[in-house]
């Protein structure tokens, strides 16, 4: 399971531990300034999650959430402490080197699904092997569909699925290249509570199946529930960690 303090930098991880580890924060803050004064997002949080787990964070607006995932997937950079991303120190990397392993290493879900609506659904998954210039898209995003039992709807606008369909589809684009690790930001916000189990269940199965580690983001205790550990934030720090 996850290790997960609040105070304390992580222990040392044996080699196998290492390897089978995809992100993690030791000790880390992260300050925003804004019209000149400090705001603090995190406050001394370490996390380290592995291969095939999900992580639920929950807690209110402005605990830190968001703050989290956006380091997690190199998307910022503490202001003290350490992100370790793949086996990589985050703010060790060059503009290439961080290119490189958001593409090729990290999957983003998002609450307002952020499909482009000049494109079919096959078109939206496959977009991210044609903008890494890789081969045998079509085929590859075909796969991810099916994976997400919309195989026969890849020729099918946004405007013409349901929001449960948009987020599969958003889920198939955020897999189709294979990543360690998937970052979900309230991927059931915009659904119904049974659409959302749906979403929940299949982001379950792939942590299980393709051994995805998966830290999901959101407000809901029924929704975090599903998840393998809940980190509940308040803050920027983490208050308490439940393990099911």
């Amino acid at each position: 399971m996850p290790v997960v303090t609040s105070q304390s930098k992580l222990p040392t991880l044996s080699l196998s531990e290492t390897l089978a580890e995809r992100v993690r924060l030791d000790d880390v803050t992260k300050t925003y300034f804004t019209d000149g004064q400090a705001v603090q997002a995190l406050n001394g949080v370490s996390l380290s999650v592995r291969q095939g787990e999900f992580v639920a964070l929950v807690g209110r607006s402005g605990c830190g959430k968001s703050t989290l995932l956006n380091l997690a997937g190199a998307m910022d950079f503490p202001s003290s402490g350490c992100v370790v991303l793949d086996g990589s120190s985050t703010s060790d990397l060059d503009d290439n080197g961080l290119t490189r392993l958001r593409r090729e290493k990290v999957g983003f879900i998002f609450q307002s699904f952020q499909l482009l609506n000049t494109l079919t659904m096959l078109e939206n998954v496959e977009l991210p092997l044609l903008l890494s210039g890789e081969s045998s898209t079509r085929e590859r995003a075909q796969a991810q569909l099916e994976l997400v039992e919309l195989g026969d709807l890849g020729s099918r606008m946004p405007h013409q699925i349901s929001g449960g369909q948009m987020q599969r589809v958003a889920i198939a684009r955020s897999m189709v290249h294979g990543p360690g690790l998937l970052l979900a930001d309230e991927p059931t916000g915009n659904l119904d509570t049974a659409t959302g189990n749906v979403i929940l269940e299949l982001l379950r199965r792939i942590a299980s199946d393709k051994k995805t580690a998966i830290i999901m983001a959101t407000h809901s205790l029924e929704a975090a529930s599903l998840a393998d550990t809940v980190v509940k934030m308040r803050d920027g720090k983490i208050q308490e960690v439940t393990r099911h």
